[in-house]
Parts: C-alpha cells; structure tokens; sequence
C-alpha cells in the first residue's frame, strides 16, 4: 500500500494512493491526520470509495507529526566516505570506513513536502548539497532487537534528500546545525508499506541535478544495512511506530567534484528508489 497525505478542507488527511487517485482514511468517521493511527489501527480504517484525483494536488510529506528526530546515518556507503575523504571536506585524505553507525539527526521543522521550493538564501554560505537516501518507517515500539529481528519492525519505506549546508557543516564540526536548516529534509512522495517492497539488495536509489545523474548505487552496498542500524538504534534508543531513519547517501553528492557542485537557485534534483517513485525538489 502506498500511504500519502494531502491538504484537505485544510487540514493534512492521510490516505491511500491507488491509480492516481488519493483515497483519504477515516477512523472511527473522522479524518485521519497522524501516520501512527495508520500504522496502528490499519484493520479500523475506512477510505472513500470514489478518491480524488492526484493531478494537480500538493502532496504533503507522509510522515508526522513526527515525536522526535529523524535519525540519519552518515558515510554509510564506502565510496561515499572515499568522496568526503579525498575532498578534504574532514581535513584528510585518508579513507577511514566507520566501524560502527555514524549517528545525528533532523529536527522536525526540516521536513519538507515533495516539490516543496527550498530557498537558496536559507544558506548563507552558498554551499546547499543534495544527499539522496532511502527513509525507514517503523511500525512498532522497538528495543534491543537483534538484527535477525529488526526487518519485523519495519512499516514501510520513503525517500529522503538530506539537505546540508556543507560551509556550516564543517565549521560547527558537528554536523546538526549545516543538517538542520529549515526545510531541509524533503521526504515523500508516498510512504510504501514493506509488504509491496520486499527485499531491499537490489533496489536501485539515483539522484539527478537538472536532469543529470548523479548519484546512482542499489541498497545492498549500504556499509551498515537496515536491520543492523535499527538494532543499533535500538540497543540504546526506543524506537516508536511513525520513527523515521533515513539510511545514508551513496558517492556522488556535491562536495565529491573538484571544484564543488553545490545547488544553486534555479536547479531541481529527483531522487527516485525503485518501487518508490521520485521525490522532487527545487531551489528557489
């Protein structure tokens, strides 16, 4: 099932996309606007039969109201953390893979919708980078789960571009403020539950600025894969139905050109992830 939200007498309502229609959920005859009532009482819902059509409606990011963070992962694929390594963007040359998740997080107020204009001028240092990832929905209260178990948790999937200012990230060294601008993790287009997404291996992510491939790398050379980052997680941090992860980006972001790419006003960047569409977002 494809899960997405949309603006509806004014308010977010979730509902399923099916044949380019939006099918808003009702529980208990009212309008559901929370993603955990979804995940947490699918066999209540109930959903007009007649739909609305897509064409022409904003789609909202389908995720929230979120109750904590976004965990992301950084350097999560080998050749991405060659890239930062030989752009000196950590003041070395030398390749050093991490031996364990490499953990910060997004705050609420990143989120942004798919298609969602991101201004350009939020970044005062010029150095706005696209980071293409594929987003992991939990479905259920989650801790100290081995990795064997850790698929069992998972709801769904989403896609995610994690914004940074690269300047901001290196001058605080700590990566949560160039992380954590406003409106700098646009996620969407849907949320697809992991029953109609199946193994993860081959499943391709590509990132394209203006058109042009960027980024393009299947899930299974993620260093750290996804149920050993939600036993990580959970081995020190509860996680809760609506928690979203966001997995890491593959080689190619701006940083990794001599001299850097960084996005400008006027460009756009797609990220698709087979099975799970595309998420597009301009710079304004």
């Amino acid at each position: 099932m494809k899960v997405g939200a949309l603006k509806v007498n004014g308010e977010k309502a979730y509902g399923r996309v099916e044949d380019g229609k939006f099918f808003p959920f009702t529980l208990d005859g009212k309008p559901v606007n929370d993603l955990v009532d979804i995940i947490e009482h699918q066999a209540r819902l109930a959903t007009d039969g007649q739909g609305m059509k897509l064409d022409g409606q904003q789609l909202l990011a389908p995720i929230g109201p979120l109750r904590k963070n976004i965990f992301c992962v950084g350097k999560n694929y080998v050749d991405h953390s060659r890239e930062f390594a030989k752009s000196g963007f950590d003041n070395t040359d030398k390749l050093d893979l991490p031996q364990h998740p490499i953990i910060f997080t997004k705050a609420s107020t990143t989120v942004a919708n798919p298609g969602q204009a991101v201004a350009a001028a939020s970044d005062p240092t010029n150095s706005i980078d696209y980071e293409g990832e594929l987003g992991v929905v939990i479905g259920r209260r989650c801790k100290g789960v081995s990795a064997n178990e850790a698929m069992d948790y998972v709801y769904g999937y989403t896609i995610i571009n994690d914004l940074t200012s690269r300047e901001l990230q290196k001058r605080h060294n700590q990566w949560f403020i160039g992380k954590n601008l406003d409106n700098f993790c646009p996620v969407g287009p849907w949320v697809v539950t992991a029953d109609e997404v199946g193994p993860l291996g081959e499943i391709r992510l590509q990132t394209r600025v203006n058109g042009e491939v960027r980024q393009s790398a299947v899930l299974k050379d993620l260093i750290f894969d996804v149920p050993t980052i939600i036993s990580t997680l959970a081995a020190y941090a509860t996680l809760e139905p609506g928690d979203v992860i966001a997995t890491g980006t593959p080689v190619g972001v701006g940083i990794g050109f001599n001299p850097p790419r960084f996005l400008k006003a006027g460009d756009t960047v797609s990220v698709t992830i087979d099975k799970l569409g595309e998420l597009v977002t301009t710079i304004e």
